[in-house]
């Protein structure tokens, strides 16, 4: 198989299935396409059933092309990920990994359009973030849950606003952003640094005014991330944690315990936002983001210094905080079935307090006159009483 050759398939997928978010190749099954969160086969007409390694070795070979980054790692590691440009049509973020001797391909499919905060129905609290000068600012949740979508709108928001120097580091550059008012520098990790810490070490010395961090992997990154918060820069970075609480205790957990106390002032001081995503199928098809936001106040300082404790949880105060824009993902989701977005299943299939968004549920279905509950038909047994008399 030549470059041409992949460039027509992967083509001839996104035609097929435009709504794509992903492309698997694994040996063993035929290629696929997920769709709304569904793997499912896709271009028959190819005439390829199930995938054989020297299939999959030859995609990931095109793919990787020049790459010598990328090929010295897929030897060394055993993965690698990579950019992939379909000229006209779609760019991908590639990964590329070995399993039972031989290889897979996941390519994520990247929107060349930025949307904007209200494009993507994210909550207005969100534009706030723009605003913020100092600080840093975390968006979190799994992969593929949108969390680099997120980053871009408000860059973008930025972007409309401010005449600043932003930098981002990137693995690999996602979003382009246009310059309009602000000044963009875009640096892919590989080809214009080599770790995320040097990156953003170089980064403080470059005169940004916001400096993106694709992801605080590490102790080392999360340190310079904090310094450069505190030396007047705004941050914003993502992390691999399902909430708000979860989070804060990721970002603690990086160092040691001698270390903790200090973390802990630091980190109190410098966050600013956080905000979790999660991807819920809709009624109509696609997906909708249900998000959990959390923001900065004395009360959540303390918590972060002192720990959490009986009423004095991130839940309590995100609940306490929705006049300021803050939301628990058990009030999202609520919001979205009650908006007739998502079905009851999937709503309690993604709470994090099951009983909250279920009396939620049973509280929008009695509002509304429909049946809370499936047991019909209970009577007094008149005759059971009188047995006994």
């Amino acid at each position: 198989m030549r470059r041409q050759e992949l460039d027509a398939l992967l083509l001839g997928i996104l035609d097929e299935n435009p709504t794509a978010s992903d492309i698997n190749f694994t040996v063993g099954k035929p290629m696929q396409a997920e769709v709304d969160g569904l793997l499912k086969p896709v271009c028959a007409e190819f005439g390829i059933g199930a995938l054989t390694p020297f299939h999959t070795e030859t995609i990931a070979l095109n793919l990787v092309g020049e790459d010598s980054r990328g090929i010295r790692h897929l030897l060394n590691s055993g993965s690698c990920d990579i950019s992939y440009h379909l000229p006209g049509r779609a760019r991908f973020r590639v990964n590329i990994f070995s399993q039972r001797g031989t290889y897979s391909i996941v390519m994520r499919q990247l929107p060349t359009k930025i949307l904007s905060v209200d494009e993507l129905g994210l909550p207005p609290v969100i534009k706030r973030i723009a605003d913020e000068k100092v600080g840093i600012v975390f968006v979190t949740g799994a992969t593929g849950s949108g969390k680099t979508t997120t980053l871009a709108a408000i860059l973008n928001e930025i972007n409309s606003r401010r005449p600043c120097h932003v930098v981002t580091l990137e693995d690999p550059v996602e979003f382009v952003h246009p310059q309009i008012k602000a000044t963009f520098n875009q640096r892919e990790l590989g080809l214009d640094f080599d770790n995320f810490a040097n990156g953003l070490r170089a980064a403080l010395r470059q005169a940004p005014k916001v400096i993106l961090v694709g992801e605080m992997r590490d102790r080392e990154t999360v340190e310079i991330g904090l310094s450069a918060a505190e030396t007047g820069h705004l941050v914003l970075t993502t992390l691999h944690t399902s909430d708000a609480g979860q989070s804060v205790n990721r970002l603690i957990g990086m160092f040691e315990l001698d270390e903790e106390r200090l973390i802990r002032i630091r980190l109190a001081d410098s966050m600013k936002w956080v905000i979790s995503q999660r991807l819920l199928s809709k009624v109509s098809g696609g997906r909708v983001a249900a998000l959990e936001i959390m923001g900065n106040s004395l009360r959540v300082q303390e918590a972060i210094v002192h720990g959490e404790a009986e009423g004095k949880t991130f839940y309590e105060m995100m609940e306490q905080g929705e006049h300021s824009g803050w939301t628990t993902f058990d009030s999202s989701i609520s919001r979205l079935y009650k908006t007739g977005k998502i079905t009851e299943e999937t709503a309690l299939a993604y709470a994090n307090r099951r009983a909250i968004v279920k009396r939620n549920i049973d509280q929008i279905k009695s509002f509304r006159g429909e049946k809370t509950s499936d047991i019909e038909g209970l009577k007094m047994d008149s005759e059971y009483r009188r047995n006994f008399v």
